[in-house]
């Protein structure tokens, strides 16, 4: 069947009444001329020039395997998914690509699906991925709750991607870039402060520093200063200290695990009423 070459969290989009899915029977050859580029779509950095030559050299050999998708709209179609491919099949000097054509009922629609295509096969940065969550959430109205079961999420991931849009500007445009990853991201976020998130990130920066050492350096501040742990110093691997670090990673905060012989305490620590209810709604999830 054509249809099993969708990705799964586009096959749950892509339907119509009676749960009948409304692409058309077959593929048809659409030509690239006639296919406008989605307006919605979540991706604002470059395709990669190397990846997307060797799809190039592909193409050439073997054509375009996996059709891409697209919507009518009057008398041309307009790009859903598979931007690679069209953009690839442009510099192999092709003149038609293969299509679906599906129907799409509203905007949050074709956002949704766009959203679903980059971060299933194209490996979105966290901050567009970000962005279009946001998007979905502002202008479609979508919950977190909703945007998770849209892109097969847990809602905790949800809601930690869209807090990466709260750090400074250079510090996004660092995550966009890819200069340093959505962990480091979250452990910045541990800090408090504009000040001291930027005193954070040029040490991670300056001193090539793992997420777990960047999460450990959040969690030890003090006063707005900042420890760096000694390389030499012995590493801790109990079960506390593990949770801990787990605590700490899926709430994006402070946490310390007080263990008594009798029971013990779990202190989460919060800076904001913003990140007081952002923690709120993360233990709510979770249970």
């Amino acid at each position: 069947m054509a249809t099993k070459r969708l990705g799964r969290g586009l096959e749950a989009l892509i339907h119509g009444p009676n749960d009948s899915p409304p692409i058309k029977p077959g593929v048809m050859e659409i030509p690239l001329e006639d296919i406008l580029a989605n307006p919605l779509q979540p991706r604002k950095d470059g395709l990669d020039e190397k990846s997307l030559q060797g799809l190039v050299a592909s193409i050439k050999r073997k054509g375009v395997i996996t059709p891409i998708t697209i919507k009518e709209d009057d008398g041309k179609y307009v790009l859903i998914a598979g931007e690679r491919r069209l953009r690839a099949s442009k510099l192999a000097g092709l003149k038609v690509i293969p299509g679906y054509i599906v129907s799409i009922s509203n905007e949050s629609e074709l956002m949704e699906i766009a959203l679903i295509e980059n971060i299933q096969r194209e490996n979105l940065n966290s901050i567009d991925e970000a962005e279009g969550y946001a998007i979905l959430q502002s202008k479609f109205n979508y919950s977190h709750d909703s945007i998770a079961k849209a892109v097969g999420k847990k809602r905790v991931t949800i809601s930690n991607a869209l807090r990466l849009l709260k750090l400074p500007r250079n510090i996004i445009n660092s995550l966009r870039s890819q200069k340093i990853s959505a962990g480091h991201g979250r452990a910045i976020l541990m800090m408090n402060t504009i000040t001291g998130m930027n005193k954070l990130y040029n040490l991670i920066i300056a001193k090539k520093l793992s997420v777990r050492e960047s999460e450990a350096i959040a969690k030890g501040r003090s006063s707005g200063k900042i420890k760096i742990a000694s390389k030499k110093s012995k590493k801790t691997t109990s079960p506390i200290k593990m949770v801990e670090d787990e605590l700490i990673t899926i709430l994006g905060t402070k946490v310390e695990i007080h263990y008594l012989k009798n029971g013990g305490d779990i202190e989460i620590h919060f800076f904001s009423d913003d990140d007081f209810d952002r923690i709120l709604d993360l233990l709510r999830s979770i249970g």
